[in-house]
């Protein structure tokens, strides 16, 4: 579709998501097919509203909750998408210590 007169900037939003779907994914994925092509897109798009960092919004994804205060990590959780090609990190909740119980053996052993 033409972009309508007197309107330059009308495309700006699909030509950028086009120009970083490619950049970051179809650019670097050989495609077999549409259902390939289709199925890549799909999962990048997620990717993108879900687990992609834009600097435009903090440092937070377009679907995260901006009210939301993260809190501190225990642990940083790397899951792949596209086998391999993008990574999302994801925080686990710090884990109380664990205290050792001491079992009936181990008493024995310490008297």
């Amino acid at each position: 579709m033409p972009t309508p007169p007197q309107s330059p900037r009308s495309n700006a939003f699909a030509e950028r998501w086009i120009r970083t779907d490619r950049a970051e994914c179809t650019d670097r994925l050989l495609i077999t097919g549409e259902r390939h092509l289709h199925t890549v897109l799909t999962t990048y798009a997620k990717h993108y509203n879900t687990g992609r960092a834009h600097r435009s919004l903090a440092i937070r994804a377009p679907d995260d909750d901006p009210h939301t205060i993260p809190l501190p990590a225990g642990a940083v959780r790397r899951r792949q998408v596209l086998g391999g090609l993008l990574n999302e990190y994801h925080t686990t909740p710090p884990r109380l210590p664990h205290h050792r119980q001491r079992t009936p053996s181990s008493a024995a052993r310490s008297e």
